[in-house]
């Protein structure tokens, strides 16, 4: 029955509406209505949404710098060109922990070589230090001067100034020093035997000596003799087969004079040497003696650490024990495969050849777990064409090493442990060993590095000794080296030192590394 309400206001004709009664309405399922939250529900909930706000807040205020310097590289160099007119406002000029005005303005010369802003920093901070090292040398703070001006120089300020800074430095510290006194304790160390070995040495004194009076003939005299005694220990260093210690020797007596009369022949009996070591280490590398050859190159590395034939002889080595491994390893004799694997990455943990050991010992070892020898001639012949059939869904997916076990190399692997003398299975290794080339071709003229590094990775596992690897090393190096550059002129240091670890792996030598690398060693000091 419908109830009625006494105070519900009357219609057009004077009768009082009767109010709807709720109990006979039905909604059907498709109409139903998701129930409004009540007032005390959205109370309940603002504290939530408060904290949200609030942590995003901070968030953007903690990493503000670092989301700008994604989003925007060009905010970055702005940036560093900032702390660096504040750093040269407040006298700070350089600095070994990279937040000196000139590591700044290098940082952002090295992220962006377009913008001149850098360049005339550089510039007024030669100025400055010049300033710098003028009003050290009128409070006689000498080696506040000699820093200074020597950091003018690195930055080219005009040589005609410096040079007449440096002589009035010169003979104002001379005037200040008793170089009597200076001399004196000089030919005391020399009679003691004392060449080197600190401040209070005969050598540092001479130099000493001669940095305020060039032509003080006692000094040039007393530290020609010292130097004599130095290379003297060089040559019994040299005599004793300890080239590293003679090659230290001779650096030093060349720092102090390279135009020491007995210098020369120093550097030819180091030289000679070292001639002796490597060729008596290629002799041991071409009869496998590899530990004898190791300790040879390695000695010369010792004595010149940029020698690219004792450099070349160690990677010669380490190929040598990892592609025993492999060889070990397909032959089942895994333990001392993986002797010679921990050898080979001993002497170059990121080598290729290091790397495809450790591909081959696995995929050995998984192809032994798969072989069955009780397989009759049709079934092996059937597992053979299985194998092939599914190298080819795998070299159609462009699946060359991975995934393990499945990859198309794996199955060309298992095809030739059963049947190594068919003639399809040879036909497949090479028609692989061309798609994958291809591969490598076409990945690198698309710029798509990555996968030209996988494609290259499956070339050298395929055929490890080819002659032209080298080569295809060398331009993926320099492929790296341009995106890497291309990158950190937009701001990506990481990117950017990631390129360079990736082009030093595959060619050490690769020509513009060296630039390369000094650029992204910059803009991380800088951003640091």
């Amino acid at each position: 029955m419908k109830r009625e309400r006494e105070s519900e206001p009357p219609g057009r004709d004077g009768r009082i509406e009767p109010l709807l009664d709720w109990s006979d309405v039905r909604f059907s399922a498709g109409a139903a209505m998701r129930p409004k939250r009540t007032v005390h529900e959205r109370r309940r909930l603002w504290p939530w949404w408060l904290g949200v706000l609030v942590l995003l807040i901070v968030a953007v205020m903690v990493y503000r710098q670092p989301l700008a310097g994604w989003l925007w590289p060009e905010t970055r160099v702005q940036r560093l060109l900032d702390d660096a007119e504040s750093a040269l406002r407040q006298g700070r000029l350089s600095d070994a922990e990279g937040r000196g005005a000139r590591q700044l303005f290098e940082a952002a010369q090295a992220l962006d070589t377009d913008r001149t802003e850098a360049r005339t920093g550089l510039m007024r901070v030669a100025t400055a230090a010049l300033a710098q090292a003028q009003q050290a040398l009128n409070e006689e703070r000498f080696a506040d001067a000699r820093s200074a001006l020597a950091l003018a120089r690195e930055l080219q300020v005009p040589r005609v100034q410096a040079d007449r800074l440096a002589e009035a430095l010169r003979r104002r510290e001379a005037e200040k020093v008793g170089l009597d006194d200076l001399l004196k304790r000089a030919q005391q160390a020399h009679e003691a035997a004392r060449l080197e070995g600190g401040s209070d040495a005969a050598l540092p004194l001479y130099q000493r000596v001669l940095s305020l009076q060039p032509d003080r003939v006692e000094a040039l005299e007393g530290r020609e003799d010292a130097l004599s005694d130095l290379l003297q220990e060089a040559g019994t260093a040299l005599a004793q087969g300890n080239l590293a210690d003679a090659a230290a020797i001779i650096a030093r007596v060349r720092g102090y004079d390279a135009g020491h009369i007995e210098l020369p022949d120093a550097q030819a009996s180091l030289a000679k040497a070292i001639e002796q070591k490597l060729a008596r280490a290629a002799s041991h590398l071409r009869r496998q003696r590899l530990d004898a050859a190791l300790a040879g190159y390695m000695a010369v590395l010792g004595a010149a650490p940029d020698n690219a034939v004792a450099r070349q002889g160690t990677e010669q080595v380490a190929s040598i024990h990892a592609e025993r491994a492999g060889r070990q390893a397909a032959d089942h004799q895994f333990s001392a495969a993986q002797v010679s694997l921990e050898k080979a990455r001993a002497i170059a943990p990121q080598s290729v050849a290091v790397t495809e050991a450790e591909r081959r010992i696995a995929r050995a070892r998984q192809a032994l777990a798969r072989q069955d020898s009780g397989l009759s001639a049709s079934e092996r012949n059937r597992r053979v064409q299985s194998l092939l059939a599914a190298m080819g869904r795998a070299e159609a997916l462009g699946n060359w090493l991975t995934p393990p076990g499945e990859s198309a190399f794996d199955q060309l692997r298992a095809a030739q442990g059963l049947a190594p003398d068919d003639a399809a299975v040879k036909r497949a290794a090479i028609r692989l060993l061309a798609a994958i080339e291809r591969c490598f071709e076409d990945e690198l003229r698309s710029n798509r590095i990555r996968r030209a590094q996988t494609c290259l990775d499956a070339w050298q596992t395929l055929q490890p000794g080819a002659s032209t690897l080298r080569d295809a090393r060398q331009r993926l190096a320099l492929k790296w080296v341009a995106v890497g550059d291309e990158r950190l002129g937009a701001g990506d240091v990481a990117f950017a030192a990631q390129a360079l670890r990736e082009a030093q792996g595959l060619a050490a030598d690769a020509p513009g590394l060296d630039d390369f690398a000094l650029r992204v060693r910059t803009a991380q000091a800088g951003g640091d």
